[in-house]
């Protein structure tokens, strides 16, 4: 028979571990209130031998009052497309594409009205594996789709096609938070309800990925806002994030560079002598500690300049020069 000591201790547990979960369901409940006014369901159309017809459908967030919404650019696929995107309070708005980039897998739309609730967009580099996230889509039109979960892997890379060009997504978010059908160009939102990614794909059972929402992304946005297209720089490598080796640390006073994943056959990388494993700490004069920091360097005043690079191969340093060009899709 238990004691009184441990029936006691057996109880207070329980109402732990009740606490913890009615927090959870608040953080979670909070979130959702917060963001579904801004998630809308889009349903694509096309036009067919009997007019319009649909072509697919998936989720989008609001971006400014007046009608600027972001997607997946895989959902709305080419850019005559259009449709109508439904939100939760019940209006219905058509849209036009504005801009489409799939090389990151984002699209900017804008709809017919205004008075739109805009999403407050966060910044996914300071997230941290084994953080709490939501899942937000709208798969249905009047009503929103909520799923929670933890952010499971940072710094993966996820292929992205146009045409014959294949680029790697980098610093794309793993998260358990389940997505469901529909749910592409939803919002991955925080505690705090601030959407630090879009949902782009399912990566395997009870997995999903997002495109981050950071610098880079978000002067993507910016970009296709303004001018509809995004002009950029390649040289032709996948890249992650990698802790520099204690005596590298020493020599250039950082703990983190970029290591080398993968580098395109015939691509400028190639050419400058980059291989797979290179950890490349410096760019242009620019200090390289994240991805980002090459894709910041990577815009269309980098086309055809060379770029100096410090690399890391093993125990040797290495001085390179590296020549972008444009990326043609």
């Amino acid at each position: 028979m238990s004691t009184a000591a441990e029936q006691q201790h057996d109880n207070e547990a329980e109402r732990r571990e009740a606490e913890a979960l009615d927090a959870y369901s608040r953080v979670v409940v909070d979130v959702a209130e917060r963001v579904a006014p801004s998630v809308a369901n889009l349903r694509v159309m096309r036009r067919g031998r009997g007019g319009q017809v649909p072509a697919g459908a998936g989720s989008a967030v609001a971006l400014t009052p007046d009608g600027f919404l972001l997607t997946s650019a895989h959902v709305v696929e080419a850019p005559s497309r259009g449709g109508r995107a439904t939100f939760v309070d019940g209006r219905e708005l058509s849209w036009r594409v504005v801009g489409v980039d799939r090389l990151t897998d984002l699209a900017v739309l804008r709809a017919d009205g205004d008075g739109l609730i805009p999403a407050t967009l966060g910044e996914a580099e300071r997230l941290r594996v084994g953080q709490l996230v939501v899942a937000i889509g709208n798969p249905n039109g009047f009503a929103g789709s909520v799923t929670a979960g933890v952010v499971s892997a940072l710094g993966r890379s996820l292929p992205a096609r146009a045409g014959r060009t294949v680029r790697h997504i980098d610093n794309v978010i793993q998260t358990d938070a389940a997505l469901n059908p529909g749910n592409s160009g939803g919002a991955l939102v925080d505690s705090s309800a601030r959407v630090i990614g879009i949902n782009t794909a399912v990566a395997g059972v009870g997995l999903g990925l997002a495109v981050p929402i950071n610098a880079a992304t978000r002067q993507i946005v910016g970009t296709l806002m303004r001018h509809g297209r995004v002009r950029r720089a390649w040289i032709g490598i996948a890249a992650g994030p990698r802790p520099l080796p204690p005596h590298a640390r020493v020599r250039v006073g950082r703990d983190a560079g970029v290591e080398v994943v993968d580098v395109s056959q015939g691509s400028p990388a190639q050419r400058a002598g980059l291989r797979a494993e290179d950890l490349i700490v410096e760019m242009g004069g620019v200090a390289i500690e994240r991805v980002d920091d090459v894709q910041r360097l990577m815009s269309q005043e980098a086309i055809g300049r060379p770029l100096a690079i410090r690399i890391l191969r093993g125990d040797r340093w290495l001085d390179l020069e590296v020549s972008p060009v444009e990326l043609v899709e």
